[in-house]
């Protein structure tokens, strides 16, 4: 009896002749009509009333069968040994590492189950930006960096003496722990290992190349990205939550290849079911091409065997948890406990010895098999492809490692276990070279090096590599924004409407005009950029297949082709991506482009500060404009939106250049400073910029402002002539609550004030931090004063500093400040209320600023404490109320 048959089959006899008759068809007439006809059968039961619902997993075997694997045009042999010296190397650099000191820490296992799916590429497929080609771009799994490492020792690209640094990298000679531009700025391309980062950069890099390419800026239509995703890495919101768009947007640019050695950090991804299985079904329902890698050619003379199809239903039976132990054991285990299920199965391998069994391969190990998926990936066409391929983690590891829970974090290998390594891999070394971890290099006439450099030499060169070639831009003179420059009289107007006119006002420049890239998350109208849509129009891949509902209106919502937007919907992570392909586009397009991407300023550091820290590390180029920004500006809206703390955490990023302004001049200043710097200079920074939506006159820039704007800090107002005198700092919307308590301190109680416009107290800090490492490393040389503190020198009145921020934001130029300092911020949490209640309860208001101005003079001795009292009165100051912070 068939046991893969139904048991609750009313007619095994008719099933079977159903069954020939589709096997005949597909021996006639191919597969294609096969699946018309199965397709037409399901519609007519679907339409008759039948049930059937949808299932998107296939066999527990290869998507590609053996006899449609293309020809392999490889020297296997020589490529196993290549692939045999990478995998050695790559071990050996992290046991050395761990002999110098166990703090270094490093991954072997991760390398050790993808070695094959990497040699493949490398060998046939990632092509090296030259004259002919701009270059593929492969996103590299983070924990599989000593096999990239290992692999340009052999090319040598790297030395042995960078290889023994490995992971000390402070003296200058190391390597990076992982994928890492900043540190490896002509190497790494990608930051990748935080995990669900280089997933979903690399759907959103896959879709700026056709971005580019549609816009006529670059030739990307015959390049691909490649990126390495670990089958536990999945589990990242950040890895799936994008994968549709790559459908929707039809990349068949990006191919995506899950390392499915079965195990996470700790254990088994899905021990109780099939990680493989699952995630067929998810990228088939996303509109993706599937290609299972499962098992490798010594499989192929059983299968071949299974008529009855009991071997593949077994491999389905058997869960993840069963395949890792499978691996940990040995060939009797699982002729016992595999094969030995079913006395069929058990006589299919009587034949075999039990080393024999254990030869049996996984997919992932097999570059024929990884050959034919990749071939396949290339060549199709509409859809992007994922490569499930089936490895074994910690693969040639044996006892030390191989297939066991705690082999991710295996850094250290005794000399027996390197020995049995050696052996299983014929590596050319001697006891005592093993001993001592020594690397392995063919001479250079060697067969195995001239054949693999001429691989690379055949795919236009060595990767990994990352080559910032693109030309400067022309910036035009900071006159384009001469219209923010003056005064708008009675005209109110927010600082997130001025970055609207500046966008579009750059846009229409003719020179850098065409390379400025608008992304928005779904929030175009809040900001006030709908009058965008039609002159620039929102980028489109098919154009605009339908008539827009508001098309009579001219700020109507149009898509195009060659639109210039990249409107993201709501998703904050995939306009980052976007923002992050276009901040980099200099270095891997060789083409630089001006990304401005807008967003509620609660929603980018915050929600997604790694991207952030990613685009540091990748020396992303470009802007981002935190909107509607701080604690007491966004009113309505509550807690969940109110940013009190961006700005801090803007600071911890040390390419970040972040900015709060108050008015339309100094916006425009920075942004033109920002252009001259990142495009002119071409400086690795980016800038973060804040924008409110509180409209009010703005005022024309003064004489002389410019410096102080891009430093951080000019006098907005000087003093009056009272004798008793403050100086007040502020920024953003509460500069003007600033220059209302100084018309009340003059009016009620006799005190001149000077006015700052503080643009940025986060590179005053840096300044002051910068001119303190400088007087103590040289302290013979006449030591630096920082821009805060030749800014304010001169007198002793006190200073008070007022924020939509935290305290921590004003606190942290403390130690620079000539004068007693007091500091005004936004701690807490926000609520919903008008602007007025909101700063009357986080107590930075005009009132509180007065008082704060008052109560430092009393410390000077300037006034009486009576007179901060009578002011608490005056303005109906609750001193009962509960600290806001705490409320």
């Amino acid at each position: 009896m068939n046991r893969n048959a139904d048991s609750h089959d009313i007619d095994p006899q008719e099933t079977q002749e159903w069954i020939d008759a589709l096997e005949a068809v597909l021996e006639a007439d191919g597969a294609e009509r096969a699946h018309q006809l199965l397709e037409s059968l399901i519609d007519k039961a679907r339409r008759s009333g039948a049930y059937l619902p949808y299932s998107a997993n296939t066999a527990y075997v290869n998507t590609i069968p053996r006899h449609l694997e293309p020809v392999f045009p490889g020297d296997s042999a020589l490529e196993h040994r290549i692939r045999s010296y990478i995998r050695w190397n790559a071990m050996a650099m992290v046991v050395k590492a761990n002999r110098i000191s166990a703090e270094l820490g490093g991954h072997i296992a991760t390398f050790a189950s993808a070695a094959t799916l990497y040699d493949v590429g490398f060998n046939h497929f990632w092509r090296a930006p030259s004259h002919e080609h701009g270059g593929d771009l492969l996103f590299v799994q983070g924990h599989s960096a000593p096999g990239m490492y290992a692999r340009s020792f052999l090319e040598g690209r790297l030395t042995e003496e960078q290889l023994d640094h490995f992971r000390r990298e402070v003296d200058g000679k190391g390597l990076s722990s992982y994928p890492h531009p900043w540190l490896m700025s002509d190497y790494w391309q990608f930051p990748t290992v935080s995990m669900g980062l280089g997933p979903i950069m690399s759907i959103f890099q896959a879709r700026f190349m056709k971005y580019l390419q549609d816009r006529g800026l670059a030739k990307t239509d015959d390049r691909r990205v490649w990126s390495f995703v670990g089958d536990g890495e999945v589990d990242e919101p950040e890895t799936l939550g994008a994968i549709t768009l790559a459908s929707r947007e039809r990349l068949d640019n990006l191919t995506w290849v899950v390392n499915c050695n079965l195990q996470r950090l700790d254990g088994p991804v899905r021990g109780n079911g099939k990680i493989v299985q699952e995630l067929e079904a998810i990228f088939r329902g996303a509109g993706w091409n599937v290609i299972k890698v499962l098992w490798g050619r010594y499989w192929d003379p059983l299968l071949a065997r299974d008529k009855s199809g009991l071997l593949q239903r077994r491999m389905m039976e058997a869960v993840d948890g069963d395949y890792q132990n499978y691996k940990s054991r040995d060939g009797a285990y699982v002729r016992e406990h595999f094969f030995g299920k079913y006395p069929e199965l058990k006589a299919m391998v009587a034949n075999m010895s039990d080393e024999d069994i254990w030869r049996l391969n996984r997919g992932g190990h097999d570059p024929v098999k990884v050959y034919a998926a990749y071939k396949a990936a290339v060549e199709h066409v509409g859809q992007p492809t994922v490569i499930l391929a089936h490895t074994v983690k910690g693969y040639g590891m044996g006892a030390a490692g191989e297939a066991q829970n705690r082999t991710h974090s295996q850094k250290k290998l005794d000399v027996d276990d390197m020995k049995a390594f050696r052996n299983r891999f014929d590596i050319p070394l001697t006891d005592q070279q093993v001993e001592a971890a020594e690397y392995v290099r063919p001479k250079a006439d060697a067969p195995e090096m001239q054949y693999m450099l001429e691989r690379r030499q055949a795919l236009g060169g060595f990767l990994p590599v990352r080559r910032p070639l693109a030309a400067p831009l022309e910036v035009p003179g900071l006159d384009v924004f001469g219209a923010l420059l003056e005064s708008s009289g009675e005209r109110e107007m927010s600082t997130t409407m001025a970055f609207v006119r500046l966008l579009t006002l750059l846009a229409r420049d003719k020179k850098i005009g065409r390379y400025v890239v608008p992304i928005v998350p779904d929030e175009a109208r809040t900001f006030g950029m709908e009058g965008l849509f039609r002159q620039l129009g929102i980028y489109s891949s098919v154009g605009q297949l339908y008539e827009p509902q508001d098309r009579e209106q001219v700020m109507y919502y149009k898509e195009d082709k060659k639109g210039q937007i990249l409107e993201e919907g709501i998703n904050e992570a995939g306009a980052m991506s976007s923002w992050i392909a276009a901040a980099t586009s200099y270095s891997t397009h060789g083409v630089a482009t001006v990304p401005f991407y807008i967003y509620y300023s609660m929603f980018g550091f915050q929600r997604v500060g790694d991207l952030i820290w990613a685009a540091g590390d990748m020396q992303a180029r470009g802007f981002l404009i935190g909107g509607t920004a701080g604690r007491t500006t966004l009113a309505g809206e509550g807690l969940q939106h109110q940013d009190g703390h961006s700005l801090m955490m803007a600071a911890n990023v040390p390419n970040c250049i972040s900015y709060d302004p108050t008015f339309a001049y100094e916006l425009a200043v920075i942004v033109h400073s920002g252009l001259q710097r990142m495009f002119v200079e071409q400086q690795s920074v980016f800038y973060y910029i804040t924008a409110m939506n509180e409209n009010y006159p703005q005022p024309a820039m003064p004489e002389g402002a410019e410096e102080g704007i891009v430093r951080g800090l000019y006098r907005f107002a000087a003093a009056g002539r009272r004798k008793k005198r403050v100086r007040l700092l502020g920024s953003g919307t509460i500069l003007r609550e600033v220059i209302a308590a100084a018309e009340l301190l003059e009016q009620d109680f006799g005190v001149s004030s000077e006015i700052w416009s503080a643009t940025s107290l986060n590179e005053l800090a840096r300044d002051g931090r910068a001119c303190d490492r400088e007087a103590l490393l040289r302290p013979k040389a006449k030591a630096p004063v920082p821009w805060i503190t030749q800014c304010l020198s001169g007198s002793s009145a006190p200073v008070i500093a007022a924020t939509d921020y935290v305290k921590a934001y004003a606190d942290q130029i403390r130690a620079w400040v000539p004068a007693p300092y007091r500091v005004l911020g936004t701690d807490g949490f926000g609520r919903s209320d008008t602007r007025a209640a909101l700063r009357r309860h986080f107590e930075v208001n005009c009132h509180y600023i007065v008082l704060a101005a008052l109560r430092s003079l009393a410390e000077a001795g300037e006034i009486d404490t009576s007179v901060v009292a009578d002011a608490i009165a005056r303005y109906g100051i609750d001193t009962g109320r509960p600290n806001p912070l705490q409320a």
